[in-house]
């Protein structure tokens, strides 16, 4: 999905939300949002941990009906979907069983299955030496990827994601698992749509050839697994062109890491703080869970 920024006079990134409701009203209230002239794109995990996934859910479609927000998949989001057809157990520590048993609880669902797993957006204000590109994505990108291959894989899933319901269920009881943990171009079928997943929605460290590692989900500080390191210090083919704003990595604390990467999964659900990060000049808001 590419989404035409210009006009607007703010837009925000925010980063996993996790259920938080009344930290994403107080953030809201914080950056004094106007849904008659601001944006937002929430980078995923709408869903889960917090207090209220819910209303989250209810009030992030809203604000997409009015023409005020896009959200992407997170990785919490999918598990939603994939417990709604049956293929998950809520896990206890997800709080989303009111998602289910809310009369609009498969409506919300419904719409969820059908939203992006990236967003690049496109800012072409006059003051600007040249237009400014932002790639959005809930995890990462692959260095080896080029913006193309992104928007094209992406698209892959996407569009399974979307389909019939007999062939989202194929695909999501082949969604979970950790290998392959490597792109190769001739995966196929479901084990290429799952490669493509981990990618975007799971992916914190890699190695040089983007061999994934899953279980490391500490801070920078920490000691990483021999030849892995996060996946931005291999400086992919995206960043070239793109800002790249990513959640997901709660460790991270959205703290600075370049200009050309931007993490905004402040870790709210932890007991962290709900980040916002405008497109349009870079000023970052931090707000602590309320509750």
């Amino acid at each position: 999905m590419k989404i035409d920024i210009t006009d607007y006079r703010h837009v925000y990134a925010i980063g996993d939300l996790q259920g938080c409701f009344a930290a994403l009203k107080a953030l809201l209230k914080e950056i004094q949002f106007d849904p008659s002239q601001d944006f937002i794109i929430f980078t995923g995990d709408l869903v889960a941990r917090g207090e209220d996934s819910l209303s989250c859910l209810r009030f992030v479609k809203k604000l997409y009906d009015q023409n005020a927000a896009a959200t992407i998949l997170g990785n919490h989001d999918l598990t939603l979907i994939a417990t709604a057809r049956g293929i998950k157990k809520i896990k206890e520590k997800d709080r989303t069983q009111d998602i289910f048993d809310a009369m609009d609880g498969s409506d919300l669902i419904d719409w969820l299955r059908h939203q992006p797993l990236f967003i690049e957006t496109v800012d072409h204000t006059p003051q600007l030496d040249e237009p400014k590109l932002s790639a959005i994505v809930h995890a990462g990108i692959p260095h080896i990827w080029s913006i193309d291959q992104v928007i094209a894989y992406a698209n892959e899933v996407e569009q399974v994601l979307q389909a019939d319901i007999a062939r989202l269920d194929e695909f999501l009881k082949e969604m979970y698992g950790s290998q392959p943990n490597v792109w190769h171009d001739d995966l196929s079928d479901n084990i290429r749509l799952r490669v493509i997943t981990n990618y975007l929605t799971r992916m914190r460290l890699s190695d040089a050839q983007s061999a994934l590692e899953f279980e490391f989900k500490a801070g920078l500080d920490d000691e990483m697994p021999e030849g892995y390191q996060p996946w931005f210090n291999f400086n992919g083919q995206v960043e070239r062109s793109h800002r790249i704003i990513f959640g997901h990595w709660a460790a991270l604390q959205a703290k600075p890491i370049r200009q050309n990467v931007v993490a905004v999964d402040g870790g709210c659900v932890w007991g962290g703080e709900l980040v916002a990060f405008n497109l349009k000049n870079e000023e970052q808001f931090k707000i602590s869970n309320p509750l």
